[in-house]
C-alpha cells in the first residue's frame, strides 16, 4: 500500500514532557510521506521532550492551540510521555480540539500514555484500544476494550503501547490518513 499522504494536513498536539521519540519520529515520517505537519501546543515557541528519565531536545511549535482549528486538519496525532497527556487532559481547549476530530470522523492516533487524554474527551466507550500498561485500567474504566497489541485500529482510532511499536503505529496512522474520514469514528 502506498505511503503517500501528499495534500493531507496533520496536527500533532503536545506540550512539555512528551516522549521525545513519540513526537519526533512520527513528525519525520509523516513529512516524508508528503503530509504537511504542524506541532500544535498551548505554549508558543517550543516544547521540551522527555527521554530516558530526563529532559530531551526541544521541538518548535508551529501553531498555538488558541490559533488552531481542527477544521484545518485531516488527522490528529497524540504522543505520549507521562507529563504531556496529564497536562493536556486538564486543558479544556485541548479537549475541545481533540473532540472536534472525533465529531468529524477524522483519524486520531495516540501512543503510550497519549490515549489518557481521550478519557477526558469521552470518546472511548466501546472502542478497542491499547496503551502503555499503567493506564490500562483507566481506559477500561472509561468504557474502552483494552488489548495488548503493538497497534490497534478501531474505525480510524489508532493506538499503540510504547516507542518499540512506533514503526507499526506510524504505518497504520498513514494508512488511516490515506483512507480519510470514518463514520464509526464519530463518537464525541
Amino acid at each position: 500500500m502506498s505511503q503517500d499522504i501528499t495534500n493531507k494536513k496533520v496536527a500533532i498536539l503536545s506540550t512539555h514532557g512528551f516522549e521525545h521519540s513519540e513526537l519526533t519520529k512520527p513528525l519525520e515520517k509523516l513529512k516524508e510521506a508528503g503530509a504537511e505537519v504542524h506541532v500544535v501546543s498551548p505554549e508558543s515557541g517550543f516544547i521540551r521532550g522527555w527521554s530516558n528519565g530526563d529532559w530531551a531536545d526541544s521541538v518548535d511549535v508551529d501553531v498555538t492551540l488558541d490559533n488552531a482549528n481542527a477544521d484545518d486538519y485531516d488527522a490528529l496525532l497524540l504522543p505520549g510521555g507521562v507529563i504531556n497527556p496529564d497536562k493536556l487532559r486538564t486543558n479544556e481547549n485541548a479537549i475541545e480540539f481533540i473532540r472536534a476530530f472525533f465529531k468529524e470522523g477524522k483519524p486520531v492516533s495516540a501512543i503510550c500514555h497519549g490515549p489518557q487524554v481521550l478519557i477526558d474527551c469521552d470518546v472511548l466507550q466501546g472502542r478497542e484500544v491499547t496503551s502503555y500498561k499503567s493506564i490500562k485500567q483507566d481506559l477500561k474504566n472509561a468504557g474502552a476494550r483494552w488489548t495488548d497489541q503493538e497497534v490497534v485500529c478501531d474505525q480510524a482510532l489508532v493506538t499503540s503501547r510504547t516507542p518499540a511499536d512506533l514503526d507499526a503505529f506510524i504505518s497504520k496512522t498513514i494508512e488511516e490518513i490515506r483512507e480519510g474520514e470514518h463514520a464509526g469514528q464519530m463518537t464525541a
